[in-house]
C-alpha cells in the first residue's frame, strides 16, 4: 500500500524526497480554507506567492490581489484571508495573486512533488477521493506558524489519514500521532483548539467565525491543484 507521511512545518521539508509524492498542503486557519472556498465560487485561478512585495507588483498589473500577515488583511491589497471574503459573486472568473504568513509559502516550497493539492477540512473527503484514486505515496505538508507546529493543521493530517486508514499505510510515528490526536479532537473540533496558539490570535481579532467555518468537514468538493506556478481546480487539468 502507498504512504502515508506528515511534515510538521516547511522548515523541516529538506528531510523529505518530495519526488513520486503528492503533497497535500494545509493551512487550515486560514489560507487553503480560503482557496479551498474561493475555487468553490468560481475563482478561476489562483497565483500563491511568498512575499508582499511579488503580490504588489501583480496588483499593479490589474490582478486581484490577497494579502494577510500575523493574521490581518495587509495594507493596500483587495482581499484579506477570510474565507467569507471569497463567497462573494464579484470573484468569479478572476485570477488571484495571493500571499499569507504561512499557507503560500508551504505551497512554494512543495513544488518539487509530483503534485500539490491545497488541503482543508472543508475539502478533506474529496483531498481523500483523489489521493485514493491517484495511489502514490502522500507527504501532508503543514504550513505551521512562522516555522513552527500548529495543532489545526496536525489534526487535519490526522483526518486525512483516518479517511485513508483502509487504502494508505502510516509512514511513521508523525502520521500516527496526527491520527491520535485526530480522534481525541473530532468530536469537539472548536473546544479542542480553543486554547491553540493561532485561534487565540485570531480571537484575539474578533475572528472567531473564521475559525468554526474553517473547522467544517466536506463543505465543498473542490480540490485546488498547482499547475506551473498557478492552482487550479482539479478538474480544470487536462487528462494525462
Amino acid at each position: 500500500m502507498p504512504l502515508i507521511d506528515v511534515c510538521f512545518s516547511p522548515e523541516l521539508l529538506h528531510l523529505y524526497n518530495l519526488s513520486g509524492k503528492v503533497a497535500v498542503v494545509v493551512d487550515v486557519l486560514r489560507a487553503t480554507s480560503s482557496m479551498v472556498t474561493a475555487f468553490a465560487h468560481g475563482i478561476e485561478k489562483i497565483i500563491p506567492v511568498s512575499t508582499l512585495n511579488d503580490c504588489l507588483t501583480q496588483k499593479q498589473a490589474g490582478y486581484l490581489t490577497a494579502a494577510e500577515r500575523d493574521g490581518r488583511k495587509a495594507e493596500g491589497f483587495d482581499l484579506g484571508n477570510s474565507p467569507f471574503s471569497y463567497m462573494e459573486e464579484s470573484i468569479k472568473g478572476k485570477t488571484l495573486i495571493m500571499t499569507t504568513t504561512n499557507g503560500t509559502h508551504a505551497i512554494r516550497l512543495s513544488a518539487a512533488a509530483d503534485k500539490v493539492l491545497a488541503g482543508a477540512f472543508l475539502n478533506v473527503g474529496k483531498v481523500a477521493e483523489f489521493l485514493e484514486a491517484e495511489g502514490k505515496d502522500v507527504l501532508v505538508v503543514c504550513a505551521g506558524w512562522k516555522g513552527n507546529f500548529n495543532l489545526e493543521d496536525t489534526l487535519f493530517a490526522g483526518a486525512l489519514a483516518e479517511r485513508l486508514k483502509d487504502s494508505f499505510t502510516a509512514a511513521n510515528d508523525a502520521t500516527l500521532a496526527a491520527q491520535h490526536l485526530y480522534r481525541l479532537a473530532q468530536s469537539d473540533m472548536n473546544g479542542f483548539l480553543a486554547n491553540s496558539s493561532h485561534v487565540q490570535r485570531l480571537k484575539n481579532f474578533d475572528i472567531t467565525e473564521d475559525v468554526a467555518f474553517c473547522l467544517r468537514e466536506d463543505v465543498y468538493e473542490v480540490v485546488p491543484v498547482l499547475a506551473g506556478d498557478s492552482l487550479v481546480p482539479l478538474v480544470s487539468l487536462p487528462v494525462e
